[in-house]
């Protein structure tokens, strides 16, 4: 879905239009076809099997849950350089609030309610300040999200006392890292639905964890961004401020509104990973954020996401992040040196960027987020 009416093509420029559109899922595809292949051979193990196809779901949480949020603003022709800073910042505060009102003699479960409120409410708090100054002032979002980003890493550190936040109920584990499913293989083993079976020794050792929580709750988040994007006037309004903000403006949309709410959106998405962080690592990281900006970012640009505004959707979204997450672990599997991980996804994203490039001319929507 763009949110623009396609305007008469000849059979081969809509080839390609349709080429630019696939070319993501069958990319995928094809990796994933080649892992399942070279692995084996040249790593010495399976690449496909449940046990890493559900570290891979886990891997792409904090990822895509960044991804998402970008999206909106990608779409309406913004940028959001202060995602992963604001991640940083929801796992300490999500952290601080779970010690605190544990210690305090709340029970488990409403203590790690509390953390995400507070993980969540103090990201749309910068959110809220992003869409303020982008809106009312008029300044680049780039530069106020650039600024931000400092401003937040500065306040996780300071919050933190530049240290991992400690000493959090033993029990907030089980909300990170147990799973909706379990299955056991072998004899004496079977499959169970929210029951963590109690096994020890091989048996043990051939437990696998189906959907994490972290990913079931991940999967909630998209279906959710997928109906606001897709269903409701939010969305539309997003695509048209990103084809044309002026044409926005002159139908009556709430430009301004709507902009601090996209980054209100952005940084509460953030939020979420950030609180998931704490869950999973039993901690609150002020730099749990710092390094997947850029991996989001590179999410947003590989599922189609028009970098001029007005295009893109929240499934492309999910297979950039799918595409990352098995490129990368495929060539650790391949025992592939990190900075060769880091050469290919970057070569991704410039295919990517030329791909939506060619699209955009196809279309002549050069230059619409104006």
């Amino acid at each position: 879905m763009s949110g623009f009416e396609e305007p008469s093509l000849s059979p081969s420029k809509r080839f390609i239009l349709m080429a630019s559109r696939l070319w993501a899922w069958v990319f995928l595809a094809l990796m994933i076809l080649f892992f399942i292949i070279a692995v084996p051979l040249f790593g010495g193990a399976t690449f496909l099997s449940v046990r890493n196809s559900q570290n891979i779901l886990v891997a792409i949480v904090p990822v895509l849950l960044l991804g998402l949020g970008q999206t909106f603003v990608i779409i309406s022709a913004g940028i959001d350089l202060s995602v992963g800073w604001v991640m940083s910042l929801a796992s300490v505060l999500s952290a601080h609030a779970i010690r605190a009102s544990y210690n305090a003699g709340v029970p488990l479960f409403l203590a790690v309610v509390l953390g995400f409120l507070a993980a969540v409410g103090g990201a749309a708090l910068v959110g809220l300040f992003n869409g303020l100054i982008i809106a009312k002032l008029k300044v680049p979002a780039f530069i106020v999200t650039l600024g931000t980003s400092f401003i937040v890493r500065g306040m996780a550190l300071l919050f933190s006392e530049n240290t991992t936040v400690i000493g959090l109920p033993a029990g907030i584990r089980d909300y990170g890292n147990e799973s909706l499913f379990y299955w056991v293989r072998g004899e004496g083993g079977g499959f169970y639905v929210l029951n963590r079976p109690e096994v020890s020794g091989e048996l043990l050792r051939q437990m696998d964890r189906i959907l994490a929580w972290p990913v079931v709750i991940t999967a909630i988040v998209v279906m959710l961004c997928i109906f606001l994007l897709r269903r409701t006037q939010f969305g539309r309004h997003t695509y048209a401020i990103g084809g044309s903000m002026q044409a926005a403006l002159r139908t009556g949309i709430p430009v301004d509104t709507h902009i601090i709410k996209l980054y209100m959106l952005s940084s509460a998405t953030a939020g979420v990973a950030g609180f998931l962080s704490t869950l999973r690592f039993t901690a609150g990281s002020a730099v749990i954020g710092d390094a997947l900006l850029l991996s989001s970012i590179a999410a947003v640009i590989i599922g189609g996401v028009s970098l001029f505004g007005g295009a893109g959707s929240i499934i492309g979204t999910v297979i950039g992040a799918l595409i990352i997450a098995v490129l990368t672990t495929g060539l650790v599997m391949l025992n592939v040196q990190a900075f060769w991980q880091f050469i290919v996804v970057g070569a991704v994203v410039i295919i990517a960027v030329l791909i939506d490039q060619s699209r955009d001319l196809i279309l002549g929507r050069r230059g619409r987020g104006s």
